[in-house]
């Protein structure tokens, strides 16, 4: 029998469940890829970056670390405050903070300059994750997977059309450009999210200290947050090597890619962003686990063809669609499973998940990096691969607890 999310007839909710139009999920998944894309658009520009700031290759490409750990410092330190505060205000207010960051990256003349925006930006603009869990929380129960698919689906395709944005943006008016017309549309999209979206509260909030310890508490009372967890962390560990070595590959000798055309060749995996509604939908009739194990042996299938695309475009697109549409298959089946461990916890739960989810996301940049530098794409393809066979030892450790779990 399926679990039921129950919500306490008390919480000062101002939608009931099942009252968010779709017109409104549709921003706030719109919302979502923003703000997540905001730590994407360095990705493809990090060689013109380097060349303006007169910095190295190697300088230049520690943003993307960046960006990823101060994503991961704002949702351990951040979106638990979605079960403490308004989260309609919330969302906004850090909405705000990430376009004052994309507007420092934007008139950034030096690479401290850079940094400090990169930092800012990170750490700010997990009002993403606090608008999945509002979603799921203001969403009619028997529909919550299809909401996160939703806002999912908003969320991978920002950070899939950061990289085209960016690229296309770059070639039109230099790289700042794409920095300052990010900052403006997250300041409109900020407000116009300030008067749709519906007040939400935690019933019953504790203190800032206590929410914090409490991620601790969930942690250890529920074995799959932990496999769960896991899982993501090494999945997009995995894919992140790809992110941060792709522009090398692709503006190397054997591709000789301008910004402008690796940012298009981003646009393929946007494809894959579909995946998230799809899975979402799979998730509600309880198909969650196939759906884990297919995307899994998907994402290992894609380092292959990756490999492959060394020297041949179409296996390298190829490739990349396919790992692009593993990620959110893995991603969407993690998060229907954790929201149904504590309905009344999920900002914290969410929060334990992604910050897991993004620090794997930054040892995978960073491992790519330093797999680059010691083998080149061949030396990069072999660490993904390891990485998602290493998902696939998670999954069959989820599996097992899952199962014990049924039996009890």
């Amino acid at each position: 029998m399926r679990p039921v999310h129950v919500l306490s007839p008390t919480a000062p909710v101002a939608a009931a469940p099942g009252h968010l139009r779709l017109p409104v999920l549709l921003l706030m998944a719109v919302a979502a890829g923003l703000c997540a894309g905001s730590n994407y658009f360095n990705q493809p520009l990090l060689h013109s970056i380097a060349l303006s700031l007169q910095v190295s290759d190697a300088a230049a490409a520690f943003t993307v670390t960046l960006a990823q750990v101060a994503y991961a410092c704002g949702l351990l330190l951040l979106v638990p405050l979605g079960d403490k505060l308004e989260r309609r205000a919330l969302a906004v207010g850090l909405m705000l903070l990430t376009a004052a960051g994309l507007f420092l990256s934007g008139f950034a003349s030096s690479l401290g300059m850079l940094i400090a925006g990169t930092a800012v930006t990170g750490l700010f603009s997990v009002a993403a994750q606090t608008l999945v869990p509002m979603a799921a929380t203001l969403s009619d129960p028997q529909r919550s997977g299809r909401a996160v698919g939703w806002m999912m689906s908003g969320l991978l395709t920002g950070i899939l059309a950061a990289r085209s944005v960016a690229g296309l943006l770059s070639g039109a008016g230099g790289w700042h450009t794409v920095y300052r017309a990010a900052g403006v549309a997250m300041v409109v999209v900020a407000v116009v999210l300030w008067f749709v979206l519906p007040a939400s509260r935690n019933a019953a909030p504790q203190s800032y200290v206590r929410t914090l310890r409490s991620l601790g508490t969930l942690l250890m009372a529920h074995p799959r947050l932990r496999s769960r967890s896991l899982l993501g962390a090494l999945s997009f560990a995995s894919v992140s090597v790809l992110f941060s070595t792709m522009a090398l590959l692709l503006s190397g000798p054997s591709h000789g890619m301008s910004d402008v055309q690796i940012g298009l060749v981003g646009l393929v995996g946007v494809a894959g962003a579909l995946m998230a509604s799809v899975a979402g939908r799979l998730a509600d009739r309880g198909q969650g686990q196939t759906t884990t194990a297919v995307s899994v042996l998907l994402m290992a299938l894609g380092w292959l063809l990756l490999w492959l695309g060394a020297h041949s475009l179409g296996l390298f697109l190829l490739g990349m669609l396919v790992v692009d549409i593993a990620l959110p298959g893995v991603h969407i089946s993690n998060q229907s499973v954790i929201y149904q461990l504590a309905p009344e916890a999920r900002s914290r739960i969410n929060a334990v998940y992604m910050t897991a989810y993004f620090a794997g996301a930054a040892s995978g940049s960073a491992l790519g990096a330093l797999a680059w530098r010691l083998g080149g794409w061949p030396a990069a393809c072999a660490l993904g691969a390891v990485l998602a066979l290493l998902a696939g030892g998670a999954l069959w450790r989820d599996q097992r607890i899952a199962r014990r779990a049924a039996r009890a």
